[in-house]
């Protein structure tokens, strides 16, 4: 189990852009995949974008290919989530969460063991 701590979520008007961090205090999150997860009103929490544990490659759902990236900060303290060209639809609560299954591209919630506690995200049309 690690502790995750999301940040950077608010309101932004259609077309905008924002960027979430994701930090374990004190921890190195280069030993885990990490997953961004969204979760709207009445739906299921779905998968947004991962970095693998140990290569380190990026993958997206696509909804969000080419319109958000993820990334580490060089320590491998932080994961960052970018997103670009934000629509109505992208309103959500958006969580970060730590994976160590071996699976190389883990995508289901229950390949996910640790978990933020979310962030806020809506885009105003």
């Amino acid at each position: 189990q690690v502790q995750l701590a999301e940040s950077g979520g608010g309101l932004v008007q259609a077309g905008g852009s924002l960027r979430l961090s994701c930090a374990a205090s004190g921890r190195t999150l280069r030993n885990y995949g990490i997953g961004w997860f969204r979760q709207a009103p009445g739906k299921e929490r779905e998968f947004v974008a991962g970095v693998a544990q140990s290569l380190g490659f990026t993958y997206y759902a696509d909804s969000v290919k080419g319109r958000f990236t993820i990334s580490r900060d060089n320590a491998g303290i932080t994961v960052f989530l970018q997103m670009n060209s934000l629509q109505p639809e992208d309103t959500a609560v958006y969580y970060c969460a730590a994976s160590s299954v071996a699976t190389l591209r883990p995508s289901l919630v229950t390949d996910f063991h640790s978990w933020g506690q979310g962030t806020q995200v809506t885009v105003s049309s």
